[in-house]
């Protein structure tokens, strides 16, 4: 389902409970399950997996950043995912998402814009020919 290459985290590292509630930005790596709120910025550590999880009990107001990220609560601010995002039936994002790859179930709602983010070349060169290859290294240099 996931497809790319790339490995999604299996195991939550972090869980933020239902009666908690988080003032701040919040940096993780691995996996981060989120029932409580958070009022901040979710970033995910650059270079090794990581996967947010916001269940239909969470909430966070504020920017994400991470690769994948799994929606059933409510976002309020945009939403940046490097590689899949899946919208389940109770999400609710107020902001835009920019996505690589997404996934929508019926009832989830975005009230905001859904911006697909282009693939660099690097990572499509299995689907660019070698002729369009050699031209984009041409234009390049």
């Amino acid at each position: 389902m996931w497809g790319g290459g790339k490995q999604k985290p299996e195991k939550v590292d972090t869980l933020i409970g239902q009666q908690t509630e988080l003032r701040g930005d919040v940096v993780f790596s691995g996996g981060l399950h989120v029932d409580g709120k958070i009022k901040g910025s979710v970033i995910a550590e650059e270079g090794g997996p990581a996967v947010l999880v916001l269940s239909e009990h969470g909430m966070i107001e504020g920017e994400i950043r991470v690769p994948y990220i799994v929606v059933n609560g409510v976002v309020i601010g945009d939403i940046h995912i490097s590689e899949t995002a899946e919208l389940a039936p109770h999400a609710r994002v107020t902001g835009n998402v920019y996505y690589n790859r997404i996934e929508m179930s019926m009832g989830a709602e975005v009230n905001g814009n859904l911006v697909h983010l282009e693939e660099p070349a690097k990572e499509r060169e299995g689907v660019i020919p070698s002729e369009m290859r050699e031209l984009l290294s041409e234009v390049e240099s």
